[in-house]
């Protein structure tokens, strides 16, 4: 995907403060920069959703939250739970973490199972399965990359970010081949500067997860645009 303003590398930004000890005031913080720079999203976990929507509401950009996060260890039905309180509460885009061990264990069928029980729950709302790149095998990738394209998921992300390296580009690249080009992919861990970003956009990311997301668009203004010589 190519980028060449600051404002459109903006717009695939999902600005993203999943810390355990975030306050109040900088999610806060983190609203008003994601309206300033017109980002996709602000994804924040469950407890700050009702803060977060109220403090995006009557702008374009929207709320997300994770669920099942960071192991992805919850049984399906705490999940459903979960994502279920985060949409009353106003969040439009759901982040869920698949279960690793059990994709190791007994294949990417009840992964699958399980992505498609939470699309059914979310209907029209976005729903991004994080698959944890980091732990698997080429193969496996492949495997639960396919499994969440068929259960109707509507990205496949690389990580939580809090478990082993983040996101590759060489990792998007086989995303973005298995799923082709009509599914979205989206990268998220360690990107720390517009390279680290342009480098998942060209692998084949169209929604990039960071919690630098005014950093990075502030940077993009030089780089891209020259803004500030």
């Amino acid at each position: 995907m190519i980028v060449r303003t600051s404002a459109e590398l903006a717009r695939l930004i999902d600005h993203t403060t999943l810390r355990s000890d975030v306050t109040a005031a900088e999610v806060e913080q983190y609203c008003q920069e994601a309206i300033e720079w017109n980002f996709a999203s602000v994804c924040v976990n469950p407890i700050h959703v009702p803060r977060v929507a109220a403090c995006l509401a009557g702008s374009a950009v929207r709320t997300c939250s994770v669920i099942g996060f960071p192991l992805g260890a919850s049984p399906t039905a705490l999940k459903r739970a979960e994502l279920d309180w985060v949409i009353e509460q106003g969040a439009s885009e759901i982040d869920a973490v698949i279960s690793v061990g059990t994709l190791r264990s007994e294949g990417a069928g009840p992964v699958g199972a399980e992505i498609a029980a939470l699309k059914a729950d979310c209907g029209p709302l976005c729903l991004k399965a994080i698959i944890e790149i980091s732990l698997l095998t080429d193969d496996e990738i492949v495997a639960v990359c396919l499994a969440a394209r068929a259960a109707g998921a509507d990205f496949v992300k690389t990580s939580t970010g809090f478990v082993g390296t983040g996101a590759t580009a060489e990792a998007v690249a086989l995303m973005r081949r298995t799923v082709g080009p009509d599914m979205g992919v989206k990268a998220s861990g360690g990107i720390r500067s517009v390279s680290d970003a342009m480098s998942m956009l060209e692998a084949g990311a169209n929604r990039i997860g960071t919690s630098r997301g005014a950093a990075l668009v502030k940077e993009a203004r030089y780089h891209l645009e020259g803004a500030g010589r």
